[in-house]
């Protein structure tokens, strides 16, 4: 059976006297990889407290020390998600100084962390458009987090001043799309796959067609 835990939330071996804080992270990735499991399997709306304290192996106050609902959990893998994700674009794009190579570094890294995080990739892609308000609310804010990671292509792109102003947000919009469908398809191994034809889709409008398609092209050397 593959282990989906998040990697945050996978015990280390050996034995270690480890802080109180550590624990309590640790504690509160496990709800939330549970939640997010119980999710893939059944549905946010069918999945009950009562499951996701079973599946994480802890005492129902334990939940309820770290969260005040299931909702309260659930935005909250919404958010542990996009800080993951967002951690791994940035390190993965600042290993290059032109603005293109980022891009394609920082989206081969999104795409690496969907891929790996199937269940917390459908409970917030997927399930968080139809959990309630405050769930589409966290997609949105979770499209405008990687909306500036694009917007610096105004500068590099010779007709950045006439870029529409929404551009940055019809990408990343575009891009979670594009994954949603791939998500519900059954294709998540396959993501990955999807890189050189999501640079050339994000970098066309600033760089135009036949450099975006070049950058697109490049192999990985960070």
């Amino acid at each position: 059976m593959v282990d989906r835990t998040p990697q945050a939330a996978r015990a280390l071996p050996g034995r270690y006297s480890l802080p109180r804080e550590f624990i309590a992270q640790h504690q509160r990735a496990r709800i939330i990889a549970a939640l997010a499991e119980e999710t893939v399997e059944k549905g946010y709306r069918a999945v009950t407290v009562a499951d996701i304290v079973r599946r994480a192996g802890i005492a129902r106050n334990t939940f309820y020390e770290n969260f005040s609902s299931k909702e309260d959990c659930f935005l909250a893998a919404c958010d542990f998600a996009v800080n993951e994700a967002l951690d791994r674009v940035v390190d993965a794009g600042g290993k290059f100084a032109a603005w293109p190579e980022t891009i394609r570094a920082g989206l081969g890294a999104f795409l690496r962390y969907v891929a790996n995080e199937p269940a917390l990739a459908r409970t917030c892609i997927v399930e968080a458009l139809s959990a309630g308000p405050a769930a589409v609310e966290r997609y949105e804010r979770s499209i405008q987090a990687f909306v500036p990671f694009f917007s610096r292509g105004r500068k590099v792109s010779p007709n950045g001043d006439e870029l529409p102003e929404t551009l940055e947000e019809t990408i990343v919009g575009g891009i979670f799309w594009i994954l949603y469908q791939r998500i519900i398809m059954g294709q998540v191994e396959q993501i990955e796959d999807l890189l050189e034809q999501l640079v050339e889709f994000s970098l066309t409008p600033y760089l135009g067609a036949e450099a975006a398609k070049r950058v697109a092209a490049e192999t990985d050397t960070g």
